[in-house]
């Protein structure tokens, strides 16, 4: 269920309560990054009141993404707070929002906030060094033209053996 304010209630009380959960679903957060998953609810804290003709939501948005490293790919939990999570919604002019049945939708003001706050690069831990690499094999040697010897384990060295 959306998260919505009923603006008769608004009416009839000057500051207005809103606390519960908002399902995953609503959010829409289905396949934004590969690496990043919102699989458990929000939990929301707000407090609305309304300003001649807008509503000023205040309050606290919380929820956990779960991500996988972008070095490692070991999966981590990743905590979203935004404590003074703060929401100025115009009722008229060009920019008012959507009513709908004398109520208004702050699902997707709360489903922005958490976009912009997703990591670009999850990271389990600042220092992590990514996926151990295991040794191929014996590393051959090679004696370049001046008798030194030469690492041929890159693949600039195998480059260089090209003949065109």
């Amino acid at each position: 269920m959306p998260l919505l304010i009923n603006l008769r209630d608004l009416e009839q009380h000057p500051v207005l309560q809103l606390e519960g959960q908002l399902p995953v679903v609503d959010l829409d957060l289905d396949n934004i990054d590969e690496l990043i998953h919102l699989t458990r609810p929000v939990e929301y804290r707000l407090e609305v009141e309304k300003l001649e003709e807008s509503l000023l939501v205040r309050g606290r948005v919380e929820c956990v993404l779960d991500c996988e490293c972008a070095r490692c790919l070991k999966p981590f939990p990743l905590k979203l707070s935004f404590n003074h999570w703060t929401c100025h919604l115009p009722l008229e002019g060009e920019e008012k929002v959507p009513v709908a049945n004398d109520t208004v939708d702050l699902t997707p003001f709360v489903r922005e906030d958490i976009l912009l706050e997703f990591p670009q690069h999850p990271l389990c831990r600042p220092e992590c060094s990514g996926l151990l690499k295991k040794p191929v094999g014996k590393k051959k040697k090679i004696e370049s033209g001046a008798g030194q010897t030469k690492d041929n384990a890159s693949a600039w060295a195998e480059l260089n053996k090209l003949k065109f």
